[in-house]
């Protein structure tokens, strides 16, 4: 897979390390220190996908990731120490397609950088975002095609699991209750104590590899329903 990509963190620490790691992948890496020498590259290079770090001495990522998006449509990837529900909501809110929150593993992020630019190239044809494909912190799942892949492994998903899962991507961040998914997915009337979705729920995290205690993908909130962050 060959691709160009820029790495923007004023730790000269990770974007060395970041780069490495992408380099021994055959990407072609660009690295800033800054946003506005960011701002050069985005409008001096062919880009595929960006690394910022939410945290610059300029401007912020965020600010940096809104500008990009004025122009150029390519996969972006926010690395930010902050945990805060509020941060990862801006962030995906001006335009990212995921975020990692230091410390982080750089093979992590390398699995998250090809699974964006596999959706870019292969979904997108590298122009636009196609509404039938939607990407969630690794997670790639298009309608059409009816394929989920969790970075480069292609899930073997029962058609009620996708449309459970793609009910959940499609509404980030909000909360659906078990009675809205029932009857949306199967199309029929949800009856109290009816565990049916609980127990799709279960199998669907054990197939994307969840714990049961701290799930990544899909959260429980007790007493309401579902959601991906």
């Amino acid at each position: 897979m060959e691709a160009n990509i820029l790495v923007v963190d004023d730790e000269p620490e990770i974007a060395d390390l970041v780069s490495v790691y992408l380099r021994g992948e055959g990407f072609q890496v660009f690295t800033c220190g800054t946003g506005t020498e960011a701002l050069e590259v985005v409008g001096r290079e062919k880009l595929d996908l960006a690394v910022l770090d939410v945290m610059l001495p300029d401007i912020s990522g965020m600010t940096l990731c809104a500008e990009i998006r004025r122009s150029r449509q390519f996969p972006i990837l926010m690395l930010t120490a902050k945990t805060e529900d509020t941060d990862k909501i801006t962030g995906l809110t001006v335009g990212a397609d995921d975020y990692m929150t230091k410390p982080f593993s750089p093979l992590e992020l390398v699995a998250r950088v090809k699974a964006q630019l596999r959706r870019y190239t292969s979904y997108n044809g590298g122009e636009k975002e196609a509404e039938d494909t939607l990407s969630v912190n690794g997670l790639t799942i298009n309608k059409t095609t009816h394929q989920c892949w969790l970075y480069d492994e292609l899930l073997n998903l029962t058609p009620i699991e996708f449309d459970i899962l793609w009910l959940l991507c499609v509404n980030r961040g909000k909360v659906i209750s078990a009675e809205e998914l029932f009857e949306t997915v199967w199309g029929e009337k949800y009856l109290d104590r009816n565990n049916t979705v609980m127990v799709h729920i279960r199998r669907l995290r054990e197939k994307l590899g969840e714990p049961s205690r701290n799930p990544r993908f899909i959260k429980t909130v007790w007493g309401v329903g579902y959601k991906i962050e």
